[in-house]
């Protein structure tokens, strides 16, 4: 009888013991995917390439192997002006609930001659909504080239690095800076990279994309 209350008692044991080990699994902290949201134009948006082939895809490939638990969306569109993805932003934001976002925009606006604080107050805008949700912010800058004249080419420039610092956000102030001065990393329009030179884009963003994820 002894024997039987003792098996009974024990075999209560065993199953109290394995509900606590399912209940302490299951509270255990899952590594959740993080979300990298690109906001850009044609320079992110791998123009007229295979979309792997761009920065954005390539810098998606590296994080697989390098940071498993990040996910890119690549929101860029070809043509995009500040004031477009500043109308675009709040849907993303509330779609893909980032944790980082890119913002490489301004490009289009300075092509058509926008004027620099509407450009000035897009992004701002933008970053500022990021913020909002709780996203990391990196801010990609552009610049235009010298026929505009120095006060406008001067005054866009500056743009991104104020911003940057008004809005305490990760800067890289020039996207193109590794192959600006050397056409073969152009397609044939001469404005946007080609797939050797969005290696050397990858590797340049790469640098101020670490430290934040």
């Amino acid at each position: 009888m002894l024997n039987k209350s003792f098996a009974v008692c024990h075999s209560k044991y065993q199953g109290f013991v394995f509900l606590a080990l399912v209940l302490l699994v299951t509270a255990l902290p899952v590594s959740a995917k993080q979300t990298l949201l690109v906001m850009g134009d044609s320079l992110s948006a791998a123009y007229n390439l295979p979309a792997e082939q761009g920065w954005v895809g390539l810098t998606a490939a590296r994080l697989k192997k390098s940071h498993p638990h990040w996910q890119v969306v690549n929101a860029s569109v070809s043509g995009e002006t500040s004031a477009g993805g500043l109308s675009r932003l709040p849907a993303a934001l509330k779609r893909h609930t980032p944790d980082l976002v890119i913002i490489e925009l301004g490009a289009n606006d300075g092509l058509r001659g926008l004027p620099l604080l509407q450009t000035r107050s897009n992004l701002r805008k933008m970053i500022r909504l990021s913020k909002a949700e709780g996203a990391k912010v990196l801010l990609i800058g552009i610049r235009m080239p010298p026929n505009y004249g120095p006060a406008y080419t001067e005054g866009f420039a500056a743009i991104y690095t104020d911003l940057a610092k008004q809005e305490k956000t990760a800067l890289l102030p020039f996207l193109l800076e590794p192959i600006a001065l050397d056409r073969g990393y152009f397609l044939p329009d001469q404005l946007h990279p080609n797939a050797k030179g969005q290696l050397k884009l990858r590797d340049h963003v790469w640098k101020a994309l670490t430290p934040l994820l």
